[in-house]
């Protein structure tokens, strides 16, 4: 091949070389064109679809922004238009008050004209008056000195010897009025009272008391003694840490007496020893475990036996603390009386008696059977018991006329309802019927002597004598220094003195005797 062929082929190859590069090139350029046209064409589309949406939300912004303005609108018409009503009634009412002040002006101004005339007609009896009051003074004072000269004695002479003769006059009625109306009362206040308390006595049939405040085991033998006390006494002083209370083991044969302020933890006491007697079992792991299952149940029974009272009687929705509060008087005991026993038994009689006088018998019985539920706790509350059971029963929230009957039940309480009176009255009548308690020879001795002292005390008091085992005071007087009326004072005296200074059962009699004994000898 020669060279100039080899360079017509070059050259030939750089042509065809140069032509697909202006091809490649002006298809690069047509490509890009089209890109950009259709990159132009879709910016163009967008922007349009932006101006469209803006277009809408600037339309959807403007018309919530009319809607707003027109609610605003209407609320703001809506305030006005209220005002516009409050600012019409308050010119109403200030027309009508106006109108009214204008009528009471009226009035006034024609009341103080009749005033005026009232004033000037007063002025001229006033008048009138006085001259008179001067005529009627002058009269007096010639009447004074005729009387004075007739009787011989002053104005002052004689108005203290009118006096004295008025009041001894008054003094006889007084106690005539007395006498006749106390008698008057008797005979148809006791006749009445007989029937309600007899009545309510007869429906009541409740057993004598024969319940003891002091709780005793008995031994098999008195060897089980070294037994309970143990070795150093850990028995024994397990026993009392457990039960909170003393065991007396050495003053009685083949006794253990227990002692504790507390009935119920006596009760629990007893019934663990019983217990661990009958195991066999007496060390201080067993008797911690046997307490605590006694007084578990001891508890369970507190409970039991409060419901079955309520029950008994007829008392229903006591709240269950209250109810195992009750529960526990079945352990007290008062003057050898069951209190829960007295309760339910005081709860039958005011049941009764409120029936005969037509009063709310659910309420009476109610609040009777819990006028002693103070008496469970009064070892672990200070006061008088039927204040804390007022307490307790307004805490259970009980109604008001219970905790007032329950609080006023022994007279701590002065501002008494009938409710308080009746239970008053059953609480009385259970504890003074026969065998219902028993009293200590002390007690009962120093409430005999404390009869006669108050007795003693009375000028012209010569004996006095408590009969009756304390039933009745007889008292006998000195006639010269008080006369029949004063007798009658007498006695009501020293009964007023007895109903507040001497607490007692009952009723008490007192008689007061004036005698008069003529004597001469013949000789």
């Amino acid at each position: 091949m020669s060279l100039t062929n080899i360079w017509l082929i070059a050259v030939a190859l750089i042509d065809v070389a140069a032509v697909i590069f202006v091809v490649f090139y002006l298809f690069r350029r047509m490509s890009s064109e089209g890109k950009i046209k259709s990159a132009q064409k879709m910016a163009d589309q967008i922007i349009l679809e932006s101006e469209k949406e803006s277009e809408v939300k600037q339309k959807t912004v403007i018309l919530q922004a009319k809607e707003k303005i027109l609610e605003e609108k209407s609320k703001f018409e809506r305030d006005c238009n209220e005002r516009m009503s409050k600012i019409s009634s308050i010119e109403r009412r200030a027309a009508d008050k106006e109108s009214l002040m204008s009528r009471k002006l009226e009035q006034v101004e024609k009341k103080d004209k009749d005033l005026g005339e009232r004033e000037k007609e007063l002025s001229k009896k006033e008048q009138k008056i006085s001259e008179k009051e001067q005529r009627l003074t002058l009269t007096l004072e010639e009447q004074k000195q005729k009387l004075q000269q007739i009787s011989g004695m002053t104005a002052e002479q004689a108005k203290k010897e009118l006096l004295t003769a008025l009041e001894e006059d008054l003094k006889v009625d007084a106690a005539m009025l007395i006498r006749n109306m106390e008698n008057e009362a008797k005979e148809s206040g006791d006749k009445k009272a007989r029937h309600i308390v007899l009545t309510a006595l007869q429906r009541c049939a409740s057993d004598h008391t024969s319940e003891v405040s002091v709780s005793s085991v008995q031994l098999p033998s008195e060897e089980v003694k070294g037994k309970i006390i143990g070795r150093e006494g850990r028995n024994i002083r397990a026993l009392e840490a457990a039960t909170g209370v003393t065991f007396i083991i050495d003053d009685t044969p083949e006794t253990i007496v227990i002692s504790g302020f507390d009935p119920l933890r006596r009760e629990i006491a007893r019934v663990s020893l019983e217990r661990l007697l009958a195991d066999g079992r007496v060390h201080p792991a067993r008797i911690e475990e046997v307490v605590a299952k006694t007084r578990k149940e001891i508890l369970e029974f507190t409970k039991e036996a409060g419901k079955q009272a309520a029950l008994d009687v007829g008392v229903h929705g006591l709240h269950p603390e209250l109810t195992a509060i009750l529960g526990r008087l079945h352990f007290r005991t008062s003057f050898g009386q069951n209190v829960l026993n007295h309760a339910k038994e005081v709860s039958w009689i005011a049941e009764s008696i409120a029936s005969e006088l037509g009063f709310d018998t659910n309420l009476v019985k109610r609040a009777a059977l819990l006028h002693d539920v103070g008496k469970a706790v009064d070892h672990e509350i200070e006061g008088p018991h039927a204040l804390i059971g007022a307490e307790l029963a307004k805490k259970y929230r009980e109604r008001p006329e219970v905790v007032a009957a329950i609080g006023g039940h022994h007279g701590e309480v002065t501002d008494q309802s009938i409710e308080a009176v009746i239970v008053q009255a059953a609480d009385a009548i259970s504890g003074a019927r026969p065998g219902a308690r028993r009293d200590s020879i002390e007690g009962y001795i120093k409430r005999l002597e404390k009869l006669e002292e108050i007795a003693d005390s009375f000028q012209g008091v010569s004996k006095a004598f408590a009969m009756q085992a304390g039933r009745e005071l007889r008292v006998i007087v000195e006639p010269e220094g008080i006369d029949d009326n004063g007798a009658l004072q007498l006695a009501r005296n020293i009964a007023k003195r007895i109903e507040g200074e001497v607490k007692y059962p009952g009723m008490i009699k007192v008689t007061v005797v004036r005698e008069t004994r003529a004597i001469e000898y013949a000789m």
